[in-house]
């Protein structure tokens, strides 16, 4: 064969071969498909699922998810966020549902140092030595729980009995009570809080806890449980004939409190993110388009609408990761290398005014809540529903 026709040839094959394949984003998610924080996990998957059908593509690179269970065990969250890094060599790792298996798995990104977003709220971890590596979604504990104690304040309440998880997640609530009950103002009187009342997530009684709280004779109380077992207390104070003003936290959003709750859950005061009221917010609130936006993706998603606060925070992360990894791409840096990882890093702690369900972020090295009172609106639960409040 001469030479002429062997060009033809291989310029007929070059003509006729695929193009190389871009290396895709890989993203590792950890949640709690099963155990006592399923009732949680499932909504983040769902959520999650809504982002990727919201935004499949980033700059045209695709997008792959590599998805966990760890059973709502904090053992297991290390496990599976240090084998989605290790072994799957994700880019960025999202997790998980629960304040304890989220913190595992933050502590383990630290150490690996992968960026990760959580989309459960946790307590303040430790920077790694070259700076932070996490972000979360869900609004601080501080700042809802302002909502709770600002409204107590101006119903004239003195006192209030605690009843919560005797987890981190229970941890965070009480302590956010107690900080917040301090008077800011020297002349104004604090709020007191006159019990401290715990249970874990599988009792399946709190009769002792609630019968310690109503002998304080507080003049409200607050629940620092979520999903399923934080229906407990709810039905058991309703069961006693308390009837004294009774404030929750967001993580009683969802279908799955309401179910187990019923009747007992009408009256009670959260706090929460603009997403559970979205039809109720004004049309120039720009949350309202984008919660609007998530129940449809939701719905193609999952074939049905969502029912709980819990979606919307997997679904937020997601956005604010397709934000970060967008800036990421154009330095040039391909998925799965080292710059890349960096650039994703750099990129998630210099958000800016990303609009989502339940806020409108822009995260820094100091600041890895990334929300302002933009993010917290309160609701009374009436009839199995929640009724924005002034």
């Amino acid at each position: 064969m001469d030479l002429k026709k062997r060009l033809l040839i291989c310029a007929a094959l070059l003509l006729g071969a695929p193009p190389s394949a871009r290396a895709e984003i890989l993203v590792g998610f950890v949640t709690g498909l099963s155990g006592p924080v399923s009732s949680i996990g499932i909504p983040n998957a769902k959520g999650l699922a809504a982002g990727q059908a919201y935004i499949g593509e980033i700059d045209g690179e695709k997008v792959r998810v590599i998805q966990l269970d760890d059973a709502s065990d904090p053992t297991a969250s290390t496990r599976n966020a240090r084998k989605l890094v290790e072994q799957e060599k994700v880019d960025i790792l999202i997790g998980t549902s629960g304040a304890p298996q989220t913190l595992a798995m933050a502590t383990a990104a630290i150490e690996m140092k992968v960026p990760m977003i959580a989309v459960s709220p946790i307590a303040p971890v430790p920077a790694g030595e070259d700076g932070p590596w996490v972000v979360q979604t869900p609004q601080p504990a501080q700042l809802l729980v302002k909502g709770i104690v600002d409204h107590m304040k101006g119903r004239g309440l003195k006192t209030v009995a605690f009843i919560g998880f005797s987890d981190a997640f229970g941890d965070l609530m009480y302590d956010s009570l107690v900080q917040n009950a301090k008077a800011a103002d020297i002349k104004a009187a604090d709020i007191k809080v006159v019990a401290n009342e715990r249970y874990a997530r599988s009792d399946t009684s709190v009769t002792a806890q609630v019968l310690r709280a109503i002998s304080a004779h507080p003049d409200a109380i607050m629940l620092g449980g979520t999903g399923t077992p934080g229906a407990l207390p709810a039905i058991a104070l309703s069961e006693r004939g308390y009837k004294g003003p009774l404030y929750g936290n967001h993580g009683l959003i969802s279908a799955d409190f309401l179910r187990l709750a019923g009747k007992s859950a009408d009256g009670i005061i959260c706090p929460t993110g603009p997403v559970t009221a979205a039809e109720q917010l004004s049309e120039q609130n720009p949350i309202r388009k984008v919660a609007l936006a998530f129940r449809a993706a939701f719905e193609k998603a999952n074939g049905e609408a969502p029912t709980d606060s819990f979606s919307s925070y997997s679904f937020d992360g997601w956005l604010i990761f397709a934000d970060a990894a967008k800036r990421a791409m154009a330095t040039g840096a391909k998925p799965g290398s080292p710059a890349f990882h960096a650039a994703l890093r750099q990129a998630l702690f210099a958000t800016k005014e990303v609009v989502g369900t339940q806020g409108v972020y822009s995260f820094s090295p100091a600041d890895r809540h990334g929300v302002d009172e933009r993010s917290r609106i309160m609701v009374q639960i009436e009839n199995g529903k929640y009724k924005l409040l002034p």
